[in-house]
């Protein structure tokens, strides 16, 4: 009997120290996972580059079947109905990117690295960087044109925000060529919001939003000025880069095309060149129909420039030509939001 107490008392002993070392375990995990709640991660992100790079990156390839192409820009330009059988899979099987590039679109900042003092050798991240942004844009066009064919109204002006905000934060900052595709992005969201509108697809509260988004873009839709202003200042310190330099040949031949003549430019050659790109900057600050008459009266200026002069000047007929598109797809929208 003696024997047994002692068990008992043993056992009860070790049963005591059970207890004890779970409680033990317990406060510990407990303090551990309070630790953890209250672990500082690093700020996440505000630089909505940093996404839209992720969103290009989780892109599938487009489409190489030429009917599921046709069927793609169709609907885009609202030359046809949405067609589930046709185009969904594509959006399905780039879901997870659309999705990361209407986020961004929320972020307040918007820094792509770009270098200013390296623009006339455009790196190829930059080349595929405006090339599947176009992509991603015109996905998400779709994916708001099928949420609307759905009835999902709400989502679908979401998204065509979403892509008119895409579009200012590429050309943000950004030479001509960036711009341009900007506008290429911009102008599906702008004709789906304006169908929609005139379809009476959006309520009074959507178009209040509608409107805040739309009424705060430029008349042309975007910055073509500044991104004039860029191009041809970065365009003047590097023709007075080649002036300065013992070797402008090797400076020109980073831009991976040959070297022309008058090199380097002379102090007139870059004089003549500045006179050209501000004028040509003040006439696209007028109306699109007014800078169109001025550019052609500038025309035999900028063909008196030297090769290496014109070589780095773009079209700005060109620009103001999609500038006049922009214009007339934001005041239709804005009329039917007037009405």
């Amino acid at each position: 009997m003696k024997g047994r107490r002692i068990i008992f008392v043993l056992i009860g002993y070790m049963n005591s120290m059970r207890f004890r070392l779970l409680a033990t375990i317990l406060a510990v995990l407990a303090s551990s996972c309070g630790a953890r709640a209250q672990a500082k991660y690093p700020p996440e992100t505000r630089n909505a580059a940093l996404l839209y790079w992720a969103a290009i990156a989780e892109m599938n390839e487009s489409p190489d079947d030429a009917a599921a192409l046709k069927a793609l820009e169709e609907a885009l330009n609202g030359h046809a109905s949405w067609s589930e059988k046709g185009l969904g899979s594509i959006l399905d099987a780039n879901a997870r990117a659309i999705g990361k590039m209407q986020r961004a679109t929320k972020l307040p900042e918007c820094d792509w690295g770009f270098e200013y003092d390296r623009w006339h050798r455009l790196p190829e991240p930059q080349v595929v960087l405006f090339m599947r942004a176009r992509h991603l844009a015109e996905l998400n066009a779709l994916y708001g044109i099928r949420k609307m064919a759905k009835g999902e109204s709400q989502e679908a002006v979401d998204a065509w925000l979403a892509g008119i905000r895409f579009s200012q934060d590429l050309a943000r900052g950004r030479t001509a060529i960036f711009v341009l595709v900007a506008n290429r992005m911009l102008l599906p969201n702008l004709h789906a919001l304006s169908g929609a509108i005139r379809k009476g697809q959006l309520n009074e509260v959507q178009k209040r939003e509608v409107y805040a988004t739309v009424s705060a873009l430029p008349d042309d839709g975007l910055d073509w000025v500044g991104a004039w202003a860029i191009e041809v200042g970065t365009g003047e310190d590097f023709l007075q880069k080649l002036r300065t330099s013992t070797n402008p040949g090797a400076i020109w031949e980073e831009t991976g095309t040959p070297v022309p003549k008058g090199i380097p430019p002379t102090a007139l050659d870059i004089q003549a060149y500045r006179e050209y790109v501000l004028a040509a900057q003040a006439a696209l600050e007028e109306p699109p129909e007014k800078a169109k008459t001025l550019l052609h009266d500038l025309e035999p200026k900028v063909l008196a420039l030297g090769a290496v002069e014109q070589d780095l000047i773009p079209s700005p007929q060109v620009l103001n030509s999609a500038r006049a598109e922009a214009l007339t797809a934001r005041s239709e929208l804005m009329q039917a939001l007037s009405k």
